[in-house]
């Protein structure tokens, strides 16, 4: 192996991404991985519990981020646009991250137990949101829309710059997915 370098956490992910992209992820062993990222199978798994997780590892920053983005909204904010505040905070934290996520999408959706974890870790994203929306004031009918709502937000305007070549910031199409949902709801 050689001399120790900083952040192995984020090489194994990064190194997964790539063997993931270039071999597919049920060709990719954790050895490969490790190998890729110049540490053993055990650093792999003091990091992670499986390969999978390797793609999704940065959930927990993601959720902390869009937690703490509701907390620190002014008072008094609508349910919704609490949810963009956090949904900001997130686009400002992934910003220059485009190709990753892109690269990432293209992994995900070319293996059904991917998509599945995906859909999992979504779901898990929804109820951290829900419960920052209710320490936020916000009942527990109302978070749990507005949660949801806020997921489908996220996921159309991800869609959007991982699949897109138009050149918009995240953020842009964050606000543009959330003022079409708005628009969708102006009818009710």
């Amino acid at each position: 192996m050689g001399r120790w370098q900083p952040d192995s956490r984020g090489r194994l992910a990064k190194a997964a991404l790539v063997l993931y992209d270039d071999q597919g992820f049920d060709k990719t062993t954790v050895a490969e991985i490790a190998t890729q990222a110049g540490v053993t199978e055990r650093t792999f798994f003091r990091h992670f519990p499986d390969k999978r997780e390797a793609l999704f590892g940065g959930n927990q920053s993601l959720e902390a981020t869009l937690t703490a983005g509701i907390a620190a909204a002014p008072p008094g904010l609508a349910p919704i646009d609490a949810v963009a505040a956090g949904l900001e905070a997130v686009a400002a934290m992934l910003g220059e991250r485009r190709d990753f996520a892109r690269r990432r999408r293209r992994v995900i959706d070319a293996n059904p137990e991917l998509r599945e974890r995906d859909l999992v870790k979504n779901a898990e994203l929804a109820a951290a949101l829900a419960a920052a929306l209710r320490d936020y004031g916000v009942d527990e009918a109302t978070a749990t829309l507005a949660a949801e709502a806020g997921i489908g937000v996220f996921k159309v305007a991800m869609g959007r710059w991982t699949e897109s070549d138009e050149e918009k910031p995240l953020a842009d199409l964050i606000r543009e997915s959330l003022a079409q949902l708005k628009a969708v709801t102006a009818g009710a």
